[in-house]
């Protein structure tokens, strides 16, 4: 039995399960939004930005590029969003394009500078490495993104539902909806050091993508996003160890079984 606790010897193992507590809830929040509305791919292209955000800070010299992330994500989210509803194109061609110039801007610069290799960690991430003092960042950032939460849900799921209902019903609809996607930039910016670029994601849609095919009520629905991402979190963290495989990848296999079993139930 000792042998199933001996992760907990490892300072770096308890600074990352605290991560995971605070990281899950903290996309997990979004994540039904972001499914509810149809983002997925929008969260996506948001992620690809990552790369330019860092080259960016690299030409300038920016010591501390992480903060160019989240200025430059900010900016891409905005722009996204405007083009997203200016009815002129269709909404997976813009979010396509942003996709793809997000990710072969940062490569041309970085691989203009030489400098790449250095942040390719950037691509799975590496919730091992997190330190306690970045604790302390996503703890502010779940906190900042509750109370958001709860003064701004009503008028964020109105807007799921249907914008013109929103409208109907008193809500700033333009104003909301850019403050989500500025909430959701600066999250993913957050997050993106220690999820990875490449399965923000999937952490960001599969528990509330599993949450939608077993809930039976909007509470429901948002109560087991946040339990599915937790119990794939520590599962995940215990499996990578035991396996000595990547944390993050780990996880989100435990999220994907958990939304085929879901499905699965569901269908059935």
């Amino acid at each position: 039995m000792a042998a199933w606790f001996s992760w907990w010897e490892y300072e770096f193992m308890r600074t990352a399960l605290w991560a995971l507590l605070l990281l899950v809830p903290l996309l997990s929040l979004l994540g039904t939004l972001v499914v509810n509305n149809g983002m997925s791919f929008f969260s996506d292209a948001l992620g690809h930005s990552a790369l330019t955000g860092v080259a960016i800070g690299v030409v300038l010299g920016v010591s501390r590029y992480h903060w160019v992330m989240v200025v430059f994500a900010v900016v891409f989210a905005l722009l996204m969003n405007r083009i997203r509803h200016s009815g002129t194109t269709s909404v997976d061609t813009v979010i396509g394009v942003f996709s793809a110039v997000g990710v072969a801007l940062g490569l041309v610069l970085l691989s203009r500078k030489g400098e790449f290799a250095a942040y390719q960690s950037l691509l799975i991430g590496d919730v091992l490495s997190i330190t306690r003092k970045e604790l302390w960042v996503l703890g502010a950032a779940l906190a900042v993104t509750v109370v958001f939460w709860l003064l701004f849900f009503n008028g964020f799921h109105a807007i799921s539902v249907s914008p013109a209902v929103a409208h109907s019903r008193g809500f700033s609809v333009v104003w909301l909806d850019n403050l989500f996607v500025v909430l959701l930039a600066v999250v993913v910016m957050l997050a993106i050091r220690w999820v990875g670029l490449l399965l923000i994601n999937a952490m960001l849609i599969l528990p509330a993508a599993a949450a939608r095919n077993a809930a039976r009520s909007l509470r429901s629905y948002h109560a087991l996003s946040l339990v599915f991402g937790l119990f794939a979190g520590v599962l995940g963290l215990l499996l990578s160890y035991y396996n000595a495989v990547a944390t993050g990848p780990t996880v989100i296999l435990v999220l994907a079984a958990l939304f085929f079993g879901t499905f699965a139930m569901r269908k059935k």
